[in-house]
C-alpha cells in the first residue's frame, strides 16, 4: 500500500510538471512604462498606481514563460494561489497587488513554481535589469523614437545585445521593453516569435 501511495504521488508530480512546463524553455522579463498605462484610459487615472504619490516609472509587468514558437498561459497547477500579503508585497515593483495576482494566474501557474518562488524569481528578474537613469528625469511628455529607448537600456546593461531586447508600443504610446532570458535569468537571443520591435516615434508620458 505504501509503495502504491509513492507511485501515485510520483505520477501527480510528473503530471503537474508536464502541465505547467509544456513548451517552456525560457522567460521574457516585461517592463512597462507605467505613465503610458495610466494615460491610455482616463479611468486609470483614478488607480493608486497612477497617483502622484506613487511616482512609478518602469515597473515589472511580468515574468513570462516562453517556448520557441508559443507561450503557455493559465495552466493547471496544484500550487496554492498567493495570499493577499504576497501580492501586496509585489506592488512596489509591479504597481499594484492586482497585477501581481493576474501575473500569477496567467503566467506563474505555468512555471511549476510555487507562488512564493515565482514572485521571488520575478523580483530577481526585475532587479537584474538596470533602469537607465535618464528615465528618472521624465517630468514632461515628449516624443522620441522607440529605438532610443532600446539604446538606453543596452548602454545601461552591457550584457544585453540588441537581439535580446524588444521595445513595444500601443497606439501613440511607448508601452514596454522586453528582455529574453534563460530560466536562470541569463540574457539570451530572443526567438523569432518575440522579435517584434516598435521602430516608430512614440509618446513618452511624464511620471506623475
Amino acid at each position: 500500500m505504501q509503495m502504491l501511495r509513492w507511485c501515485i504521488a510520483g505520477l501527480i508530480v510528473l503530471a503537474k510538471s508536464a502541465a505547467a512546463d509544456e513548451g517552456f524553455d525560457h522567460y521574457i522579463i516585461a517592463l512597462s512604462w507605467s505613465p503610458s498605462w495610466c494615460a491610455m484610459e482616463e479611468r486609470r487615472a483614478q488607480d493608486a498606481q497612477c497617483s502622484k504619490e506613487a511616482d512609478y516609472g518602469w515597473i515589472l509587468h511580468g515574468l513570462w514563460p516562453q517556448g520557441k514558437t508559443d507561450w503557455p498561459a493559465y495552466c493547471k497547477t496544484a500550487e496554492k494561489p498567493p495570499s493577499r500579503a504576497m501580492t501586496k508585497g509585489m506592488s512596489d515593483i509591479m504597481g499594484s497587488s492586482g497585477l501581481a495576482w493576474h501575473q500569477w494566474k496567467k503566467h506563474g501557474t505555468c512555471t511549476a513554481l510555487s507562488a512564493e518562488d515565482y514572485y521571488a524569481l520575478s523580483r530577481r528578474a526585475f532587479n537584474a535589469i538596470t533602469i537607465p537613469s535618464v528615465f528618472s528625469k521624465v517630468n514632461k511628455d515628449f516624443k522620441l523614437n522607440a529605438e532610443i529607448v532600446e539604446e538606453a537600456f543596452l548602454k545601461a546593461n552591457p550584457d544585453l545585445r540588441d537581439n535580446m531586447v524588444r521595445v513595444t508600443c500601443k497606439g501613440a504610446f511607448l508601452q514596454e521593453i522586453r528582455v529574453c532570458v534563460s530560466k536562470e535569468l541569463t540574457p539570451i537571443v530572443c526567438s523569432k516569435a518575440n522579435r517584434r520591435d516598435c521602430t516608430r516615434s512614440v509618446l513618452l508620458p511624464s511620471i506623475p
